[in-house]
């Protein structure tokens, strides 16, 4: 078992290292920082979704971007839609496909963000959300772990990681560039916290 345990490890470690080297990727993630940033100064928000650990994911953005990160400052206006009631109703009227579209529908406006995380790029409800916020002049900002997927056609700024055969792997990936996220916006936003 031991063996195991460092084998995963350094499956990560190597995961890890492929995403540092990547400079379009690193790119991405610079100008998502910048649009996220643009959104917060303008008073527009950010709506994040996803699906199981993604949804996770979603959630932990939304939290970290509207409660603390690391110092104090002003919250942001970030929300991830995971509200049991919403998903259970349009999952029940319009089928699970639909869960986040509505929502994004509801609750979003021109020039707020959608954050979408898919590891396979091709979440059906995921794609229905990207495309509203498309339709309602949002900025689309997509996680994935497969390069050139449906999602990845709809996206303003797709930040791909591609990180092996599981979803495992890109999720670890994914939870680290959340919080590169948030630290960029923290420091432009609030430069004060990094002194």
């Amino acid at each position: 078992m031991l063996e195991n345990i460092k084998s995963a490890l350094s499956d990560s470690a190597d995961a890890l290292a492929a995403l540092r080297a990547n400079e379009n990727t690193l790119a991405s993630i610079q100008e998502a920082a910048r649009v996220l940033s643009k959104a917060f100064k303008s008073g527009h928000q950010v709506i994040s979704c996803g699906n199981g650990g993604s949804m996770c994911d979603a959630m932990h953005l939304a939290e970290e971007l509207s409660g603390r990160f690391r110092d104090d400052r002003p919250a942001l206006a970030a929300t991830a839609i995971s509200d049991p009631s919403h998903l259970s109703c349009v999952a029940n009227d319009y089928g699970y496909d639909y869960v986040f579209s509505r929502y994004v529908e509801a609750h979003g406006k021109q020039d707020d963000v959608l954050v979408g995380i898919s590891t396979s790029g091709s979440s059906k409800n995921v794609v229905r959300a990207a495309q509203s916020a498309r339709k309602l002049g949002l900025k689309v900002i997509i996680l994935t772990g497969r390069h050139g997927s449906d999602l990845a056609k709809l996206a303003d700024i797709e930040i791909g990681t591609p990180a092996g055969k599981y979803a495992d792997r890109v999720q670890e990936l994914h939870i680290k560039v959340v919080h590169i996220l948030i630290e960029c916006v923290e420091r432009q936003l609030f430069p004060q916290n990094y002194d």
